[in-house]
């Protein structure tokens, strides 16, 4: 059977190859700019494409004056994921969320763990077609609350990640973005209704490392978190420490800050140690006196919640009462290992009600203590 070509029910142009999976969908988020060029609008880079050319995260495809994305449903990993590894701490604790990745990025960070994902372009790497009925019918199947867009960055996926949210909500599941936060702000106003939680990962506090190493810019990134927290998403921040570059007191103190004043006091954030990777790999790994450093600053700062990642057998992974300073949740990697809550969230040894989102899950064995 050749490829055949149709129209989706939005108007959208569609191709079917002769098994009849999608090889081509078009874009949702574009506009025409003139003489057959299109303006990609998902993120605030904004690039304006040639025919024939394709945008800065190479996904996304002008044919003939419409935009067509390259990733729709091609996956290149599923996996079964507990929800402490997004890193999501207050979002159905003991969870499991089904993650599913693409490829492609919109940001160049020479330290990214997933490179081979981030950086690779349609057709380099092997994907899987997955239709987004599928997903929700795996994740359902492996008992998980919630579904994660992770791994490389979802946002260049956007037309993607909303048909399996839609999807998910109508079936009960979860949406959950692991993202870097690179989103227009009528984008996103288009999916947030349908995305329950989000972990931003803030690269740096300085307009100039975004400019120079990952060609974007923080302000974007920030008014999006922002957004996503007024319109009602469960929001995490992860901060990955690097040395000589974003691990001094002073940017902490001002991201700190601007975390409390904007996002507000009980928004949970992640200080990631960094491990040499990518390009660069003749940086050292993050000393742990800095992480904690840094955790002892956003703290003096006002934020409740300071967790130290990456780092094995750390303290610092477990929940405290900000009241009383008592231990309510125990962890140790991603695994929950003693619970000091009652149902409805208060702190057993003092009342304190604690903001944690949905009720807590016990997939994996509990200790007490």
């Amino acid at each position: 059977m050749p490829p055949r070509k149709g129209l989706l029910a939005s108007g959208r142009r569609i191709t079917w190859d002769e098994e009849g999976r999608v090889t081509e969908r078009e874009a949702r988020f574009f506009e025409p700019f003139g003489d057959n060029l299109v303006r990609c609008t998902i993120c605030p880079r904004r690039c304006v494409i040639k025919p024939g050319e394709r945008g800065f995260c190479g996904t996304r495809e002008n044919r003939d004056g419409r935009l067509y994305t390259l990733t729709y449903g091609e996956l290149t990993a599923l996996a079964v994921d507990p929800i402490e590894k997004k890193p999501l701490f207050h979002f159905y604790p003991g969870s499991l969320a089904f993650s599913i990745s693409s490829l492609g990025c919109s940001f160049t960070c020479p330290w990214c763990q997933n490179w081979e994902l981030s950086q690779s372009r349609p057709g380099e790497i092997p994907t899987r077609y997955v239709e987004p009925e599928e997903v929700v019918s795996l994740a359902k199947r492996r008992d998980c609350t919630s579904i994660a867009y992770t791994y490389n960055e979802p946002l260049i996926n956007l037309e993607y990640v909303e048909d399996v949210a839609r999807v998910a909500r109508r079936e009960g599941v979860k949406n959950v973005l692991v993202t870097n936060g690179y989103i227009t702000l009528e984008a996103l106003d288009e999916v947030v209704g349908l995305i329950d939680a989000a972990n931003v990962d803030w690269k740096s506090f300085d307009e100039r490392v975004y400019r120079e190493y990952i060609r974007g810019d923080l302000k974007s990134v920030l008014d999006a978190t922002v957004e996503m927290k007024r319109k009602g998403v469960h929001v995490e921040v992860t901060f990955l420490v690097i040395p000589e570059l974003n691990d001094g007191p002073e940017e902490m103190r001002r991201m700190a800050r601007y975390l409390v004043d904007n996002l507000g006091p009980d928004v949970p954030l992640h200080l990631s140690r960094f491990y040499p990777h990518y390009k660069f790999r003749f940086k050292p790994i993050t000393p742990y006196e800095t992480l904690v450093r840094n955790r002892e600053i956003a703290q003096e700062e006002g934020v409740r919640y300071v967790y130290v990642g990456n780092v094995p057998g750390s303290d610092y992974e477990s929940t405290f009462c900000p009241s009383c300073g008592r231990r309510v949740i125990g962890r140790e990697g991603y695994t929950i290992t003693g619970w000091n809550l009652t149902e409805d969230m208060k702190c057993k040894f003092c009342g304190e009600t604690l903001p944690l989102v949905g009720k807590r899950e016990k997939h994996r064995r509990l200790l007490f203590f």
